[in-house]
């Protein structure tokens, strides 16, 4: 073919004669003095202060689209985002571009990767599934270097019960006893939980949850039925009986938010 590079991938040539660049984003945040992914009218949400930094470097960028939401004081270390620039500008470096843009934000925010993204390629709908953590640290006294990413729980929890009822969360089922009221009709509740496992390092215990989807406060809900499990406030029978036939809000509480972190996000490509 004259004018063939053998170098070139027909992937890219489909991208160089798009209308539009599409750029990927992988971002980390400490949420701690944040009003979740998107706060409204209060203006402390992470996206609004991403977008801000974006448009400063890229004034014609287009609206930043998220995988999830976060509520106030959940961390992420792997939320992905991605928005559209309205030509084909051939970008190439875009570990300046994160670099650029992290200038722009504030310590607690963080752009850890920047690249580009085919254009059938989006941040919500491809999602494949999502990882959250979260984190315990079950000790009478709390480490302070924890105290904004952990959740101090000083009694006694009976791991080997919780992790039973951990195995008994995993699959497609209905989880409307797990989250919590808002505004709006609610859609479909059954989610399917690819993994639901807890890791012990001394006090510390991190429950990692992995699904298709989460409802509203979901993980939140799950983990404060695991403890309530691990404290004898709920047995297993009462957890499954909630899974088989949900009639009612689960008998735990919701764990607070601070011990949440947005893991990872996974796609179909």
């Amino acid at each position: 073919m004259p004018g063939h590079n053998p170098g070139f991938h027909p992937r890219w040539e489909i991208l160089w004669t798009c209308p539009v660049t599409r750029i990927r984003l992988t971002i980390a945040f400490d949420g701690t003095a944040w009003h979740g992914w998107q706060a409204g009218r209060s203006g402390r949400g992470v996206a609004d202060r991403v977008q801000m930094a974006v448009r400063e470097f890229l004034p014609d960028a287009g609206e930043l689209v998220s995988s999830s939401r976060t509520d106030s004081g959940v961390h992420a270390l792997g939320m992905v985002a991605h928005f559209d620039l309205p030509d084909s500008r051939p970008l190439r470096d875009f570990g300046k571009l994160a670099v650029s843009i992290n200038s722009r934000l504030p310590q607690d925010i963080r752009v850890r990767d920047a690249a580009l993204a085919t254009v059938d390629f989006h941040a919500r709908f491809g999602v494949l599934s999502k990882e959250y953590r979260y984190r315990i640290w079950n000790s009478p006294v709390m480490n302070p270097l924890l105290r904004s990413q952990a959740w101090h729980v000083p009694q006694p929890l009976d791991v080997p019960i919780m992790r039973s009822v951990a195995t008994m969360l995993a699959g497609t089922r209905d989880f409307v006893a797990f989250t919590s009221k808002r505004d709006g009709t609610p859609g479909s509740t059954i989610r399917t939980v690819r993994k639901c496992v807890i890791r012990k390092q001394g006090p510390l215990l991190t429950i990692i949850i992995e699904a298709d989807g989460f409802l509203y406060k979901m993980c939140r809900g799950m983990v404060g039925t695991l403890v309530g499990c691990g404290r004898g406030l709920i047995t297993p029978e009462e957890t499954r009986s909630l899974l088989d036939g949900p009639s009612s809000r689960t008998p735990g509480v919701n764990a607070p938010a601070h011990g949440l972190t947005l893991w990872r996000v996974r796609y179909r490509d």
